[in-house]
C-alpha cells in the first residue's frame, strides 16, 4: 500500500476563508525538518473546542502514541500543554507512529488555526523531525 504524500501548506488553508497565520515565535523557527502537514482529527471530541481561544499559530504541540487504541493502532494523540486537542488523521499517521514507535524525536506546531472551516479542517498542524 503506498504512502500518502503529505498535504502541502496550500492544501491546509480553506479557499476563500480567513486563516489566522502568526509568525511563528524565534524559538520554533526552524526547529527540526517538516515531514507532515495535517490537520487534527476528532477536533470536537476533545478539548481543542474549550481551549480554541487560547490556541496560536507556531505554539508547540506534542505527539503521544497510543499504540493501545483500539479503533486505530497507529493512533497518535496531538496535545498542547498537557491537554488533547485531537489526533493525527487515521491514514496519515502511519510514518508518525512508525517513527515514534522507533523513539524517533518527533514534535509538532500549530501551522493554522482556520475558525470559519469545518471542524475536521480547523487546525492544521506540521510534524517536525528533529
Amino acid at each position: 500500500m503506498p504512502i500518502a504524500q503529505p498535504p502541502t501548506r496550500e492544501e491546509c488553508q480553506i479557499p476563500g476563508q480567513a486563516a489566522l497565520a502568526l509568525p511563528l515565535p524565534e524559538p520554533f523557527r526552524g526547529h527540526g525538518v517538516v515531514i507532515q502537514r495535517s490537520a487534527v482529527a476528532g477536533f470536537r471530541h476533545h478539548e481543542a473546542p474549550l481551549l480554541w481561544p487560547t490556541l496560536r499559530a507556531g505554539a508547540p504541540l506534542d505527539l503521544v502514541r497510543e499504540s493501545e487504541n483500539t479503533t486505530d493502532a497507529d493512533a497518535v494523540a496531538v496535545y498542547w500543554h498537557g491537554r488533547k486537542l485531537g489526533y493525527l488523521p487515521r491514514g496519515e499517521n502511519l510514518m508518525a507512529a512508525s517513527l515514534l514507535d522507533r523513539r524517533r524525536d518527533l514534535s509538532a506546531r500549530i501551522q493554522r488555526l482556520a475558525p470559519r472551516a469545518e471542524r475536521n479542517r480547523r487546525l492544521c498542524i506540521e510534524v517536525l523531525m528533529r
